[in-house]
C-alpha cells in the first residue's frame, strides 16, 4: 500500500532469512570471508557453486510480459519524490546479496570479501576487480563512499534512519572500503551496509540527484532499461556481457532475455488482459478474485496454470492504520473501540471464502510473534516499564475480537460504545460527538483508486456508522496517494509492513519516535513512545538468536496493546497464475517464490503454448 524502499526491494524484502551451521566460526573473533550471517555462520561454504533453490543449468532466453497497477513518473527509486517504475532492482546492485533460504545471510556481490572485528564495530569490504558499470568503467571505492554519502544526505529519509549508526566510510586502498560504527553494539550493521546500493559518482556529477528523472541511471546489474513509455510501460534487456553472470550467487538466475511491464489503471482490467494473454504471469492478492474470476477457456484447458506456493516467509502486518497525529485517534481507548467494530469473521466468510487467517502479531507467521503471556525472559525486558505500558501486557494474551460471522456483532458494538464514552464521546441525535467540544466524530479513509479494497472498507464503515461515526471513503490516484502517504496527510488507511526473520534497524523507521515526523518514513501511525524506542534498540543489539526472539516478542506485545492498527489477515502461500511457458526449480526457496529471478522460459512449453497444445505435464 505504501511505497517499499528500494533497499528492501533489493534485500528483503524486504527484504532477507534459522541460523545455519558451518565449519566456519564467524563469531569467535575477527572475521574475514565470502559471506556473513546475522547469527551463527553462512549456510553456503566459500567454494559453493550455486544456491540450492536454483537450476544452475536453466536455459537463457525468451521475453516475459508483466503488469502493474497504477503509474510511474521516475526512474530514481532512491529519493522521496515521484513514483518509481517497477522492477528497477533488476538494474542496480548492492555490495552483498541475500540468500532466500536463510534467516539473514549475505554473500559477496560487488564486494567479494567482507571483514569485521569480533565486536562488529566496523566492516571492511574488498571490491571485486571485475565489477564494472554498464558503460565498462570499473566500480570503485570512490563510488561506494559517494553512494553512502548521497543516500544518507539527499536520498529517501529512510536511509538516514537505517544507516544512523554508521559514522563514516574510509578508502583503505587496494579496492578496500571501511565503514565505522558508533559504539551501540549493533550487530546487524555489517549486513545492512552490505545492502547498500552502489551508484556511479561520475554519472551524478552534473545531475541533480534529488530530482525525478525518466533518464535511465547508469547501473551495473544483470539488466538495463531498454524502453520507457512514461506512466504506461517499461522494459528491461538482459546485459549480454554482465560482469557478475558467473558468480555462484547468480548461477541459474536472471534467465530471461527481456522483461516488459505494462501499467493498468484498474486491477480488474489487468486481470482480463492477463486472461487474453496480454501478459504472462500474475500474482493474485484478492481471495474473491482468485476463487471466482480465474475462468475461461485458457484456464479450463490448462494453458493458464494456477498454483499456490507455500512459504515460510514472515507475513508481517496488514492492517487498517490509525494516524495518531490526528487528535481523534490520539486516545488508545478510541483506537481499541474502532478495532472492536471490524468484523473479521463476517469479512473472511463473505468476501474471502474463508481463505485467510486473522493476524495476531506484527511478526505473524514466524517464531518472533508473541503468544500467550510473556515468558520470564520477556518479563525481564518489560517489567522496568510497568506503569508506562498497558497493564494487559502482563495479564492478558492479545487476541483480536471475534464474532460469530453473522454480521450482527452487537456485543462488540456495546463494548466499543463503552470505550468511546470513557474517552469523552457521546451520541447526540444519532451522531457521535465530543462531550466537551461538540465536534462530530468524522474521518476520511484513504484508498488508492484501481484496487479491490473499497468493498472491504465499506462494511467496516457501515458498522462504525451504527456508533454514530461518519466515515468518508476517499479514492485518489497513485501519485496523489503516494504524496499524501509521504506527508502523513490521512486519517486512516490500509497499510502493510513487511518483516524478515531478522528484524533490526528498519524497526526504527517502522515504529521509532525519531521517524514519526520524517516525511516518507514508514511510521505511518505517528508512534512516539520511549518504551517502544527502547525495545527497538533491544532488538537491534540482541547478542544471539534467542535474545532477538525475546526482544521481538516483547516489542510485539507493546505494539499490539497500543492499538495503533486494526490487524487484518495473512496467507501462508503465494497465489500465482501464469501462462504455461515457464520452467521453475524443483526446490523453491523457503522465503520467496523465485519469480523472476530463478524461473525461465521453457522452449518446449512455449512452442506447445503457441500451437495451442495443452496438458503438457501428462
Amino acid at each position: 500500500m505504501w511505497r517499499v524502499s528500494f533497499l528492501f526491494f533489493m534485500a528483503l524484502a524486504c527484504v532477507s532469512f534459522a541460523p545455519a551451521k558451518s565449519a566456519l566460526a564467524a563469531e569467535a573473533g575477527d572475521y574475514s570471508g565470502h559471506g556473513v550471517a546475522m547469527h551463527g555462520v553462512p549456510k553456503y561454504a566459500e567454494d559453493f557453486s550455486h544456491f540450492d533453490y536454483v537450476n544452475p543449468d536453466a536455459p537463457k532466453g525468451g521475453a516475459v510480459r508483466l503488469s502493474q497497477t497504477g503509474t510511474f513518473d521516475s526512474l530514481n527509486p532512491f529519493i522521496l519524490k515521484g513514483v518509481p517504475a517497477g522492477f528497477l532492482g533488476l538494474t542496480f546492485e548492492t555490495l552483498m546479496a541475500s540468500s532466500r533460504d536463510e534467516a539473514f545471510a549475505e554473500y559477496g556481490l560487488i564486494a567479494g570479501r567482507v571483514e569485521f572485528p569480533a565486536d562488529r564495530s566496523s566492516v571492511t569490504f574488498t571490491l571485486r576487480e571485475e565489477a564494472h558499470w554498464h558503460d565498462g568503467t570499473p566500480i570503485t571505492v570512490e563510488d561506494v563512499i559517494f553512494s553512502f554519502d548521497i543516500l544518507t544526505t539527499k536520498g529517501n529519509p529512510f536511509f538516514r534512519v537505517y544507516y544512523a549508526d554508521v559514522t563514516g566510510a574510509e578508502d583503505l586502498g587496494d579496492r578496500r572500503v571501511k565503514f565505522t560504527f558508533s559504539g551501540s553494539n549493533n550487530r546487524e550493521l555489517p549486513l545492512i551496509v552490505g545492502q547498500l546500493a552502489i551508484l556511479p559518482k561520475a554519472y551524478f556529477e552534473n545531475r541533480d540527484f534529488e530530482k525525478t528523472t525518466l533518464e535511465p541511471i547508469l547501473a551495473s546489474g544483470p539488466y538495463r532499461i531498454d524502453l520507457v513509455d512514461p506512466g504506461r510501460a517499461i522494459s528491461y534487456t538482459r546485459v549480454s556481457d554482465y560482469w557478475g553472470a558467473d558468480l555462484a550467487i547468480n548461477r541459474g538466475r536472471n534467465n530471461f532475455d527481456a522483461l516488459r511491464i505494462d501499467y493498468y489503471r484498474d486491477d480488474t482490467v489487468a486481470l482480463e488482459a492477463f486472461k487474453a494473454h496480454e501478459f504472462d504471469w500474475r500474482s493474485e492478492n484478492t481471495a474473491k478474485v482468485w476463487a471466482k474470476s480465474y475462468n475461461g477457456p485458457a484456464i479450463e484447458t490448462g494453458l493458464i496454470k494456477k498454483v499456490e506456493i507455500l512459504h515460510d516467509q514472515p507475513t508481517g502486518l496488514s492492517a487498517f492504520v490509525f494516524n495518531t497525529r490526528r487528535a481523534r485517534f490520539a486516545d488508545r481507548r478510541v483506537r481499541e473501540a474502532l478495532a472492536l467494530v471490524f468484523d473479521y469473521e463476517w469479512t473472511n466468510k463473505n468476501l474471502f471464502f474463508g481463505a485467510y487467517t486473522r493476524t495476531r502479531s506484527f511478526f505473524s507467521n514466524s517464531e518472533l510473534a508473541s503468544a500467550g503471556l510473556p515468558s520470564a525472559a520477556e518479563l525481564a525486558l518489560l517489567e522496568p516499564y510497568r506503569g508506562r505500558i498497558p497493564d494487559e501486557i502482563f495479564t492478558t494474551e492479545f487476541i483480536p475480537p471475534k464474532t460469530d460471522g453473522s454480521g450482527k456483532n452487537r456485543s462488540s458494538l456495546r463494548a466499543a460504545s463503552k470505550l468511546l464514552r470513557e474517552a469523552g464521546w457521546v451520541v447526540t441525535d444519532g451522531k457521535l460527538v465530543h462531550g466537551e467540544t461538540g465536534a462530530p466524530f468524522e474521518f476520511e479513509f484513504l484508498l488508492q483508486s484501481g484496487g479491490a479494497f473499497e468493498r472491504i472498507v465499506q462494511p467496516f464503515a457501515r458498522n462504525l456508522e451504527r456508533l454514530g461515526i461518519v466515515v468518508n471513503i476517499r479514492l485518489v490516484d497513485t501519485a496523489q496517494y503516494q504524496n499524501r502517504l509521504d506527508n502523513f496527510d490521512f486519517d486512516m488507511l490500509w497499510g502493510g509492513f513487511g518483516q524478515s526473520l531478522s528484524p533490526g534497524n528498519e524497526q526504527r523507521d517502522f515504529w521509532g519516535s525519531a521517524a514519526a515526523d520524517v516525511p516518507g518514513s514508514r511510521n505511518l501511525m505517528g508512534i512516539r513512545n520511549p518504551v517502544i524506542d527502547a525495545l527497538i534498540e533491544a532488538v537491534i543489539v540482541a547478542a544471539d538468536r534467542e535474545a532477538l526472539i525475546t526482544a521481538s516478542r516483547a516489542l510485539d506485545r507493546v505494539l499490539l496493546w497500543g492499538h495503533y492498527v486494526v490487524p487484518l489477515w495473512h496467507l501462508r502461500a503465494y497465489r500465482i497464475a501464469y501462462w504455461d511457458m515457464f520452467g521453475r526449480p524443483e526446490i523453491t526457496a523457503r522465503y520467496d517464490h523465485g519469480f523472476p529471478s530463478t524461473w525461465w522460459v521453457d522452449p518446449a512449453r512455449l512452442q506447445a503454448l503457441e500451437s495451442g497444445e495443452t496438458n503438457l505435464d501428462k
